[in-house]
């Protein structure tokens, strides 16, 4: 007899941070949590590693520099829950990943302006 194989589970798309983004998130059919904040990240986070959820979630800089507790740790395990930081609708030339200066020095100096 064959072996039944478990459909997988569907990617929740999820985006949480400022109102205004979270209004065109939707739009394309994201789960959002409007001007969200570190306690409602951690509890979707929870909830997603929990349950074994896989998950495409969206975060504004804001929130990922809130200090969550379990962001850290979703970072490190890399794999079924991605996290992508997006900046804010105010000031989008302000946005800076931490790996910025990782690539500046590999480029060697200001490379990344030019």
């Amino acid at each position: 007899m064959a072996e039944e194989q478990e459909s997988p589970r569907p990617t929740r798309l999820h985006f949480l941070g400022d109102r205004a983004l979270a209004e065109g998130f939707a739009l394309i059919g994201f789960e959002t949590s409007p001007d969200a904040g570190a306690a409602q990240l951690d509890k979707l986070l929870g909830d997603l590693l929990r349950e074994r959820e896989n998950a495409f979630v969206v975060i504004d800089q804001k929130l990922a520099q809130a200090g969550s507790r379990l962001l850290p740790r979703v970072y490190d395990e890399g794999g079924r829950i991605v996290i992508v930081e997006v900046p804010a609708l105010s000031d989008p030339d302000g946005f800076r990943l931490d790996i910025d200066e990782q690539v500046r020095v590999l480029l060697g100096g200001n490379k990344l302006e030019e």
